[in-house]
């Protein structure tokens, strides 16, 4: 199974009283969904479940790729790493899953598959980790397929 986790592009910084799932993304951004897009399209399956946390940041980001994304609400700000590996299946899915949501899960998540441990890895803004699991040798192993950030592109 594949697992991509795709950290939202850079987004605007919270004003007094906004609701923080409704930050959108800076220009800057925009540019950075729209690179990372592109070099995830040329490469992702046709049949890659693409699962987004409802901020506002975040769908924008998943846009970018004009695939169809399913809100997921259990991916939110500050989620368990528990909800992301629930809602993507992990390892077991049939299907690459992609998930655009947020730090420090993303980075826990990831530090947890490849190395067994919760730490506080960093995952960039609008960059993505693409994680690999499979049997060898009829024992269970994950290994990191790339990582790549947008602005590399």
């Amino acid at each position: 199974m594949d697992l991509i986790l795709w950290r939202h592009a850079e987004a605007e910084l919270i004003a007094p009283g906004q609701d923080d799932l409704q930050r959108a993304l800076t220009p800057k951004g925009e540019r950075q969904a729209r690179r990372m897009a592109a070099w995830l399209n040329h490469r992702l399956a046709a049949t890659t479940r693409v699962l987004v946390s409802p901020a506002l940041r975040c769908r924008q980001t998943a846009e970018a790729l004009g695939r169809e994304a399913r809100i997921v609400p259990a991916i939110a700000p500050d989620a368990p790493i528990a909800a992301l590996i629930g809602a993507s299946r992990w390892p077991r899915a049939s299907e690459p899953v992609l998930i655009c949501g947020h730090q420090p899960t993303l980075g826990r998540l990831a530090a947890r598959l490849l190395a067994g441990v919760e730490q506080d890895w960093a995952v960039k803004k609008g960059a993505v980790w693409w994680l690999r699991w499979r049997q060898r040798d009829g024992e269970p192993e994950v290994t990191l397929h790339a990582v790549q950030g947008p602005d590399a592109l």
